[in-house]
């Protein structure tokens, strides 16, 4: 294992690209809670938080996407000062972020009975703009699992062993999310609180 986590203080550019990356995930994960407990018709056993997106508030989460999306390109810019030895976990974090981006650009499909209204069974045909969606958070969550596993190679031996472990753990969220989509949403909980300590630790 290779640890190339600088010894000195982080100069006060990097450190304000990482507290941006940092802040990220928490702010993602707020705006999602909040509307999740606070919209009628939102179950968080059978809605995803993209659902969010849709119905007469949509625009709060999309929002929050497109934030969000920005806040982790700015991350990845600060990974890159931080750990100039990792060409791959900088680029990889980016397009985490660009599909956030992407994801508030083109919402998705409603079903599971949200937004209200909305069929109460599970989405069975995408329109396009879901299929992008869903194709962007796949993609993203992707990235973010080959991040930590190429940054676990940059982080000392405890944190290098949870950041695979979280890896491994976001997959088997993503696999299980066929069966509830809850899993999902757990598993993307967890790995974008992993990316902020990872971030808040690079930013020590």
């Amino acid at each position: 294992m290779t640890n190339t986590m600088a010894a000195t203080a982080t100069p006060s550019a990097t450190r304000a690209l990482l507290t941006a990356g940092a802040v990220a995930g928490p702010l993602f994960l707020a705006v999602g809670v909040a509307g999740g407990l606070t919209r009628e018709g939102f179950d968080f056993t059978r809605n995803a938080l993209s659902q969010l997106s849709l119905g007469e508030l949509g625009w709060i989460q999309q929002t929050a996407f497109l934030l969000t999306g920005l806040l982790l390109i700015a991350g990845a810019v600060g990974l890159a000062r931080a750990l100039p030895g990792s060409a791959w976990a900088p680029r990889l974090v980016g397009l985490f972020g660009a599909t956030f981006l992407l994801d508030g650009l083109f919402a998705a499909d409603p079903g599971a009975g949200f937004p209200v209204g909305a069929p109460e069974g599970r989405v069975t045909e995408l329109s396009t703009h879901g299929a992008v969606h869903l194709a962007g958070g796949a993609v993203g969550f992707l990235a973010l699992c080959a991040a930590f596993l190429v940054l676990a190679r940059h982080l000392d031996r405890p944190w290098a062993v949870a950041s695979r472990v979280v890896a491994a753990a976001v997959l088997v969220g993503f696999a299980a999310s066929g069966a509830t989509v809850l899993a999902f949403t757990l598993g993307a909980a967890l790995g974008l609180g992993w990316l902020t300590a990872v971030a808040l630790k690079l930013d020590a």
